[in-house]
């Protein structure tokens, strides 16, 4: 049975601004020509959002930072940062305000100038960290500990992990935005240079600069604006560690309890799901979410991604945009793990469009495969 909040509040605007590199603009510039875009898709006016939910890598007071650049004196406002994840959570946050009256309309954005500011792999350490005298290369060195105890445990192998990477390229190939796009082969993914063993940079995210941002209404008023609306169908949030020193199993995230919460809250299984969008900062990300998440047995992601299963034309669509290996990684990615699922849902994704795609699972990851958060969209079909 469905949890009363599934179908409850809609995303009625998204906005993207500034994907892959835009010299002269600061985060926050971005951040606001992304809300503008929001803002128009939606046939809406800054001066009708009262929620502000948001989290970057630079505004230790985000929410607070977003209302003054925009001008808002929001009735509602949120910064919970918990990493990359913060925005699926952020959309189970939002749904919790608009359906306790809160607010009416809730703006969840994030914006970032990471590489032309200068880039580098933005990373919040912890100086409690036992790691830290070791000198461990933030957030790589951790996900390559995962990829090592994965391939000792499993056989993963390192061509398993290129195949990521090439799934992720194919994809990104059909697509406009995208700001890695050409060849890509697992050959030339394993011949790269190595940045954390097992790890080259075929196998870690991109540095850009971009920005997103959506709106969400209750559903009673979703079909007042401009476009479809994408609804909000579920979501579940699980923490275990900080460090990936305190992870209780390093081939195990806490995916595992955040996917089927968010499974049950929806009503949904995992045959109803048309679209995977997982949050890749590495390669082996997927893998381990495809395992954790129930698309495949613990052990088995590393041949599950293979023969392009995962790619254009394969049996499962996952990270239709190219993902944060080849389309955009602005420091934190899951603003556009929504970005994507909602063109998909409104068909507006062009050559890379999935057919009928009425329900996209997103899950998001912060820090060192530590907050783990998975959410459901769908079209008006699925409610």
């Amino acid at each position: 049975m469905r949890h009363p909040l599934c179908g409850k509040t809609a995303l009625v605007g998204m906005g993207t601004a500034g994907i892959g590199a835009a010299p002269g603009f600061s985060a926050m510039e971005l951040l606001g020509l992304s809300v503008r875009a929001a803002l128009d898709d939606a046939g809406m006016r800054v001066s009708d959002i009262d929620a502000v939910f948001a989290a970057t890598n630079i505004h230790p007071c985000a929410s607070m930072s977003v209302s003054e650049y925009l001008g808002l004196k929001p009735r509602y406002f949120d910064a919970t940062n918990i990493g990359g994840s913060s925005f699926e959570l952020h959309l189970l946050q939002a749904t919790l305000a608009l359906q306790a009256g809160l607010c009416n309309a809730a703006l969840i954005c994030y914006g970032s100038n990471q590489l032309t500011a200068g880039g580098r792999l933005a990373f919040m350490s912890d100086p409690q960290w036992h790691e830290t005298s070791y000198d461990a290369r933030g957030p790589i060195t951790g996900y390559a500990l995962a990829a090592n105890r994965h391939m000792h445990q499993f056989g993963t192998t390192r061509e398993m992990l290129a195949d990521v990477a090439v799934s992720a390229r194919q994809w990104a190939n059909l697509n406009p935005q995208a700001f890695a796009r050409g060849p890509l082969t697992r050959d030339s993914v394993l011949s790269m240079r190595m940045i954390s063993d097992p790890l080259t940079i075929g196998d870690c995210c991109l540095v850009t600069d971009g920005a997103a941002a959506c709106i969400m209404v209750r559903s009673e008023r979703a079909r007042d604006f401009r476009k479809v609306p994408v609804y909000f169908l579920g979501g579940a949030a699980a923490n275990w560690h900080r460090s990936i020193q305190s992870m209780p199993d390093i081939t195990v995230t806490a995916a595992k309890e955040s996917g089927p919460r968010a499974f049950t809250m929806a009503g949904l299984s995992h045959s109803d799901v048309d679209l995977v969008m997982l949050y890749d900062a590495f390669t082996i990300n997927t893998i381990l979410f495809l395992e954790d998440l129930g698309f495949c047995p613990k052990g088995e992601g590393g041949r599950f991604v293979q023969d392009g299963r995962i790619a254009p034309g394969g049996s499962l669509a996952v990270n239709t945009n190219g993902g944060g290996l080849s389309c955009v990684h602005p420091g934190m990615y899951g603003m556009f793990l929504i970005a994507e699922s909602v063109a998909q849902i409104r068909r507006e994704a062009g050559e890379r469009q999935v057919k009928n795609v009425d329900i996209a699972l997103l899950h998001g990851n912060g820090g060192t495969l530590s907050s783990q958060v998975t959410a459901f969209l769908g079209s008006e079909a699925a409610l």
